[in-house]
């Protein structure tokens, strides 16, 4: 019998696919990937790839994002029930009747959201490039959306007076500062790093804030040994691979259920069924395309 992970590479390749997978996914799915990496990365990998068939591991806004960036092809997410509770706490519907209120305010999504929320917005930016998108704006009112600790995040960055929606990361929003306090206690000679989806008090707390693609490059460069890393534990994998000799301390409770979904056999099932192909309505797609370009176009 021929193992999983020799038939995905042989259909892989048959009908010309390319695995994708976010950081936060488990070990057995980044060792199949193409590539691994933060939003951005994946976003700029979904824009520029050749394949025809884009397996997307991760959950189903990023599979709507590499749709709406590749319209001519197919798009599948292993495992279909993989939602962000985040992107769910902001609907397009609700953007409609803010613009409504606030005609004049530039709209910013976190790309952390659906297809029909990107459609209202009128740029879209992930963690490595918040900063640069809402400085784009600069002298505007502005509303992020859905992460009020990201928004948070921006505001203190830019001195701009961001406009915040009441969504947030249950895993990053669960962090708190007694917790991160006594990492900190057991743990003295490490360097803490933060996700921008966690509380302020709690980034407050840490020697470098920024996406988790950042968290990789920095635990590279760095002279220390030892690090706190305040976001979701799939990241140990990745950065134990790409920093050897290093250790790295997580909340063993930050755990994305979500992004675990995705297993060498529902990807296969993909590949041999097609099962998991995203679809959306060619008003989403063009309404959405521009948002996203210029996230891109700022990275």
């Amino acid at each position: 019998m021929v193992p999983i992970e020799e038939r995905i590479r042989q259909l892989k390749k048959e009908k010309n696919a390319v695995i994708l997978a976010h950081n936060y996914t488990s070990p057995e799915i980044q060792d199949l990937s193409d590539y691994v990496g933060d939003s951005l990365g994946l976003s700029i990998e979904a824009a520029k790839t050749a394949a025809d068939i884009i397996i997307f591991c991760g959950v189903s806004f990023m599979g709507e994002t590499a749709k709406i960036l590749n319209p001519t092809k197919t798009v599948l997410l292993p495992e279909p029930d993989a939602h962000c509770a985040m992107a769910a706490m902001c609907t397009g519907e609700q953007l409609k009747d803010f613009r409504e209120s606030d005609p004049d305010c530039i709209i910013i999504g976190y790309v952390n959201s659906t297809a029909e929320s990107k459609k209202e917005m009128d740029l879209c930016c992930t963690s490595s490039n918040v900063v640069k998108v809402v400085n784009s704006v600069k002298g505007k009112d502005v509303l992020l959306v859905p992460d009020m600790n990201l928004g948070a995040y921006a505001a203190s960055k830019t001195g701009m007076d961001v406009k915040q929606w009441r969504g947030f990361c249950p895993i990053h929003h669960g962090i708190t500062v007694t917790q991160v306090a006594e990492l900190k206690r057991k743990y003295p000679d490490a360097l803490t790093m933060a996700h921008p989806e966690c509380r302020k008090e709690v980034l407050d707390l840490a020697d470098h804030v920024g996406s988790t693609e950042s968290m990789v490059n920095v635990s590279k460069d760095s002279e220390c040994k030892e690090f706190i890393v305040l976001t979701e534990v799939g990241m140990r994998y990745r950065l134990e691979k790409e920093s050897p000799g290093k250790t790295f301390h997580f909340l063993d409770h930050a755990v994305c259920t979500t992004m675990k979904m995705a297993t060498p056999e529902s990807v296969l099932n993909s590949l041999e069924t097609g099962r998991g192909e995203i679809i959306l309505s060619d008003d989403v797609l063009s309404g959405a395309r521009d948002p996203l370009a210029r996230m891109i176009d700022l990275s």
